[in-house]
């Protein structure tokens, strides 16, 4: 169980988080949904402890140290791998430093997105080392997987697939949490969704409480963050009254 109490985070007298409470179970699948600037990325960043923070996260009742932090594996669009490895030799790398490295699944990713295993990861594109991002962290060994935004410069048919593999290829008790914008294209993937809105979690809900709700999840995300569909038609309005 990983569980947040009352997380907190600032940059510069500025608040990020208040007060964030959260708890994730083994084998959830949970999208982290919210505007630009909602938080996401620095609730990720304090779970790892990447960050300062105020509150608590535990993993199991223990706080995260570097004695269980491999329980935890972290695919983020700003990339941790190193750029003149190969896959390959990250392959070597992770086998060493993490005793549960699923070299299988590694593999068939690696063929699945058709990267080379022997080229230095720094002559991949953009969506190519993205995508190396998320196969180091599916690839890890961990029970709690984070996603922020993985699948930046993707076309949509490689994340339809890769949503489908991904559900075939997890096991019962691995976790993941997935930051992403692209909220009708995980609906059907995720088994939970979870808004944050000016580091506040508004909103914490199943798929199965909104089918039964008669609801999908973009109009449950309007309606938390009580969307104003004319303002786009207001907006136009004052501007081109601005003009005449």
């Amino acid at each position: 169980m990983l569980e947040l109490k009352q997380v907190q985070k600032s940059y510069g007298g500025k608040d990020a988080l208040l007060g964030v409470d959260l708890t994730l179970g083994p084998g959830e699948i949970v999208g982290l949904f919210g505007e630009n600037g909602a938080g996401k990325t620095t609730l990720m960043k304090c779970i790892l402890g990447l960050l300062r923070y105020g509150g608590t996260v535990t993993l199991d009742g223990e706080p995260v140290t570097r004695k269980n932090v491999a329980r935890l594996s972290f695919a983020t669009c700003e990339h941790s791998f190193f750029q003149n490895l190969s896959a390959e030799d990250h392959r070597i790398f992770y086998q060493e430093m993490f005793p549960n490295f699923r070299e299988k699944r590694f593999r068939a990713l690696l063929d699945f997105f058709e990267l080379s295993a022997r080229k230095p990861v720094r002559q991949f594109s953009t969506g190519q080392k993205n995508q190396f991002e998320v196969i180091l962290a599916l690839s890890q060994g961990a029970d709690y997987i984070l996603m922020d935004e993985p699948f930046a410069g993707n076309d949509v048919f490689n994340r339809e697939d890769f949503y489908k593999v991904l559900l075939g290829i997890l096991e019962p008790t691995e976790t993941v949490l997935l930051s992403t914008h692209l909220l009708e294209e995980v609906s059907s993937f995720i088994g939970r969704a979870v808004l944050l809105r000016h580091g506040k979690i508004v909103g914490d809900v199943t798929t199965l409480e909104l089918e039964e709700q008669g609801k999908d999840l973009m109009t449950y995300v309007k309606e938390t963050y009580r969307y104003r569909p004319d303002r786009v038609s207001k907006a136009i309005e004052e501007l081109t009254g601005e003009d005449n």
